[in-house]
């Protein structure tokens, strides 16, 4: 119920980089998708991360428009969109760039990514 009240759960956009602090400092576990509207395998990559926030509800699921954010685009060296920032405990640990951790491909599977998110340790994974 914790996490829930605090935005688990869910696949949600953030507003701004200021938005972005805030979340990250209340839980312990976030994945932050950097992505542009005009970047189709953004989308790819939403519909898994939608499916996967329903999933782990130990772990906030959000996204946050890259071209608004450019101040934390520099400060987290994020150049390849997408970028999956994973932030433990406030600190930004591990990236997922792009498809190169998914195998390389459009049709990655869910799976594959949460996979990967678990050998991150940014979701609980068995």
């Amino acid at each position: 119920k914790e996490w829930l009240s605090k935005g688990h759960g869910e696949y949600r956009e953030i507003p701004s980089e200021r938005d972005f602090f805030q979340e990250v400092k209340e839980s312990k576990n976030v994945v932050c998708h950097f992505y542009r509207d005009t970047t189709f395998r953004c989308q790819i990559m939403d519909k898994h991360l939608t499916v996967l926030a329903k999933k782990h509800v130990e772990t906030k699921f959000l996204k946050l428009n890259a071209e608004k954010s450019p101040f934390l685009c520099e400060r987290l060296r994020i150049k390849v969109i997408p970028t999956l920032a994973l932030v433990k405990d406030g600190k930004t640990q591990d990236y997922v760039v792009g498809f190169t951790d998914l195998g390389n491909t459009d049709d990655f599977t869910t799976e594959t990514l949460e996979w990967r998110l678990g050998c991150a340790d940014i979701i609980n994974y068995r």
